[in-house]
């Protein structure tokens, strides 16, 4: 056995180094007359891994000062395009928007998103396209998110009632991170199950929302086999087990959901999204007829998107406000001059909070939860403001770096909402300086729905309470840490203590 994996490991290393001296070749050939971008040389096989490290985001903004906002470089022996203002975004995600809109593979994507048949990660082409539009029409659209109105209503006072009640049995901090998650993952199940589900009905010890962060974690890091895809079978960082596992507790659990909808006879109810899906699995009558493991695939994508990047960014805001009172009282000034202190914000009073609106889109701007967004990668050869990118060519959008770009905000390090005054500026796609869920054919299918749920519990939150944080602790002490992942994750939990305002 042992002799066996040392010619397994000889030979994925031999398979590596003629794979990067053909590709050496072939670049030194093509930049005669094709440049690449600029950036740094790196070394052989790993190209510039070393570069990065705890936070890339800001490791890729520090080397694109030195080289430009389209930036090259090998990460490993994948020829990596890195993206760092407004304009370089523009030609990416809008110009040459058709060959750059599919999708690279990596080995967590591969084992835990159905070989990638869900709507994320699918290649660009028929297929994804399919999914695309059965997600906007059928399951992402106004109406439907509309639907479910009463439904975030009903949950959320359910969560302004725990807080009221936990400051009335005594003065104890509220951990902001987790109950913020749960009233996310509660919302989450109903519109896609059709109901919340006691987790130790379906998972293990662990828990649904522990699994779910343990693989938006494990999407997140580094693995050697994403850049170097010739030794990705020896799972160098020892995770394939782990993603398997993740994957399996995932797809038992999926199994079980939709053999519940099938056996159902309920009728009369809001259809979840579960339902919506099934009424097209083997139907001859639709452009759709989802297969099984789509429809798990896509169940997949639909709480991993909504729960962990809403509800963080539910939490950075409310970070940012307990830590500037100034703004939290303006912003509780404009909630009380539109909606009173007689009673809870309705989502129809979301479109007069003007502040709230630049509080949000600061936050968008200042904390980006998925700073890279999911990377692109090109489907051609391309010429882009006048340098080659190679097919196959991995492309990053540093949203990161595009908000604390100089040349573009003024004071890029503070959090301002007033920034915004006058400003026609909208985080949906259309503006580039600001991308929170990217732009062009892979922009993030769900924004709306994202949008009105971090408006509503946001708003909510500020309103029904006043903040101070626990042991006497100021403002300026809150611990900002960031952990990085595919969603920063705050690396500390929010603890506050509540004081309820309303007269009700």
């Amino acid at each position: 056995m042992t002799m066996f994996l040392t010619w397994t490991t000889t030979l994925s290393v031999l398979v590596a180094v003629l794979f990067f001296l053909l590709q050496a070749f072939r670049s030194k050939r093509n930049a005669k007359t094709k440049p690449l971008p600029p950036g740094p040389r790196g070394f052989p096989i790993f190209g510039s891994l070393h570069l990065l490290g705890k936070y890339p985001h800001k490791d890729l903004q520090k080397l694109a000062e030195k080289y430009g906002s389209i930036m090259h470089l090998r990460l490993g022996l994948i020829p990596t395009i890195v993206i760092s203002s407004p304009q370089a975004a523009e030609l990416f995600l809008k110009t040459h928007d058709v060959v750059f809109a599919s999708r690279p593979s990596f080995e967590a994507v591969k084992h835990m998103n159905y070989e990638q048949k869900d709507l994320i990660f699918a290649p660009y082409g028929s297929y994804w396209r399919t999914l695309r539009k059965m997600c906007t029409s059928e399951l992402l659209s106004n109406h439907k998110i509309n639907s479910f109105k009463s439904m975030r209503k009903e949950e959320l006072c359910l969560l302004i009632d725990y807080i009221k009640n936990h400051q009335e049995a005594g003065v104890v901090a509220v951990d902001l991170s987790d109950k913020v998650t749960y009233l996310i993952v509660d919302m989450t199940c109903r519109m896609v199950f059709g109901k919340k589900y006691v987790e130790k009905e379906y998972f293990d010890e662990k828990g649904f929302k522990a699994v779910i962060q343990e693989g938006m974690k494990l999407v997140g890091t580094p693995n050697l086999g994403d850049y170097i895809p010739q030794i990705a079978s020896l799972d160098l960082h020892r995770v394939t087990k782990k993603m398997k596992a993740v994957a399996k507790a995932f797809d038992v659990f999926f199994e079980k959901i939709i053999d519940e909808h099938v056996r159902s006879t309920e009728e009369n109810r809001n259809k979840d999204f579960v339902d919506v899906m099934l009424g097209f699995m083997g139907a001859e009558a639709t452009e759709y007829r989802l297969e099984r493991d789509t429809i798990k695939a896509i169940i997949l994508d639909l709480i991993v998107a909504a729960i962990d990047p809403t509800a963080t960014t539910i939490e950075w805001a409310l970070s940012e406000l307990i830590k500037r009172p100034r703004i939290m009282k303006k912003l509780q000034k404009e909630l009380e001059s539109v909606v009173g202190l007689d009673r809870m914000v309705e989502e129809s009073d979301l479109g007069n909070l003007e502040y709230l609106e630049m509080v949000i889109k600061e936050n968008f701007r200042f904390r980006p939860v998925s700073p890279l967004l999911v990377p692109h990668e090109s489907v051609q050869d391309c010429t882009v403001n006048g340098f080659h990118i190679p097919n196959k060519s991995r492309i990053m959008i540093n949203v990161w770096a595009i908000g604390r770009d100089a040349s573009i905000w003024n004071d890029p390090d503070e959090f301002l909402p007033e920034r915004f005054v006058g400003s026609n500026i909208e985080p949906h796609g259309r503006d580039f300086e600001l991308l929170p869920f990217g732009s062009g054919r892979r922009a993030c299918a769900g924004m709306q729905l994202g949008v009105t749920v971090v408006r509503l519990v946001l708003a909510q939150l500020v309103h029904c309470f006043d903040w101070e944080l626990p042991d006497g602790m100021l403002p300026t002490e809150l611990d900002m840490t960031e952990e990085f992942g595919q969603v920063i994750f705050r690396a500390k939990h929010l603890l506050a203590l509540p004081t309820y305002r309303l007269n009700k």
